[in-house]
């Protein structure tokens, strides 16, 4: 059984700095490191460290970046048949971590929104299509037709949300969203109780388990035939949360491919993002 991700490479440049900075400010930063990037690169390389078998779809450019990107998902032993390069420049983000460990970027998606969909092929032996909301428009639902063609599960992590359709909701058998997220969906503020906005998301992707991610709060969830429950966070010293979202979507997409209940996926996620949070980098 395999795991196909579908999504966006991110050549990322992380910034230290003692906050984010005002508008029209410009801080002292503390240090610089160039990484990895980009929801889907990320979260296949945790699936494929929780032991999942992962090929990955995506699109990079004829730069060094591309090239340290596509290195990247070799070494973690990631299938790249299927990864697309352009003439273009591969996409970046620039990112602000904090001496909290909270952080704030900006993505330039450049060759990602250029995937080719008729290039894709979902592989004979894949059981679930693993997507992000960072690709183009029509993505989502051209693979998750393809997906269900080929009896594959679709879990989205519908972020960023931008352009989310309440028919894309339908499609999806996990959805995984943040506190921020959920707000969009909702069209409200989260003064719902946690598993109360489970519940409430769980009305709009009828078919599907709902995961909603609250930080230091824990993660609520709900099957689609049972009741909303709540798992606290483990405590860890913070010392970066960037990509910890993704380390948790790409170990929970393992543990359901490997047939853990959901309870157990989201456990293994939350222990795996601690471990991300908590190390230095």
């Amino acid at each position: 059984m395999s795991l196909l991700v579908v999504g966006a490479l991110h050549w990322d440049v992380v910034v230290r700095a003692p906050r984010l900075p005002e508008l029209d400010e410009t801080l002292r930063g503390q240090g610089v490191t160039y990484q990895f990037g980009g929801k889907g690169g990320n979260q296949a390389v945790a699936a494929a460290r929780a032991g999942a078998k992962v090929a990955f779809a995506g699109r990079i450019g004829s730069d060094a970046a591309g090239r340290a990107l596509r290195d990247t998902l070799l070494a973690e032993n990631v299938d790249v048949s299927q990864l697309q390069q352009g003439e273009g420049a591969s996409g970046m983000s620039a990112a602000i971590v904090t001496e909290t460990g909270e952080y704030g970027a900006v993505i330039v998606s450049a060759e990602n929104h250029a995937f080719d969909l008729a290039r894709l092929q979902i592989p004979p032996d894949c059981r679930a299509v693993l997507l992000q909301n960072e690709m183009a428009p029509g993505v989502l639902s051209a693979c998750a037709k393809e997906a269900k063609e080929a009896g594959a599960r679709v879990i989205w992590n519908a972020a960023p949300t931008a352009g989310v359709t309440p028919g894309d909701l339908t499609l999806v058998d996990t959805l995984i969203v943040n506190r921020g997220e959920a707000e969009d969906i909702l069209s409200r503020q989260m003064d719902l109780d946690p598993t109360a906005a489970v519940a409430a998301l769980a009305l709009l992707a009828t078919q599907a388990e709902i995961i909603l991610t609250l930080g230091s709060e824990g993660v609520a969830f709900k099957a689609p035939d049972g009741i909303a429950k709540w798992q606290p966070a483990r405590p860890v010293a913070v010392v970066s949360t960037h990509g910890a979202g993704d380390v948790f979507v790409g170990t929970v997409a393992a543990r359901r491919l490997d047939g853990r209940s959901l309870e157990d996926a989201v456990s293994a996620g939350q222990e795996a993002a601690a471990a991300h949070i908590s190390q230095s980098r």
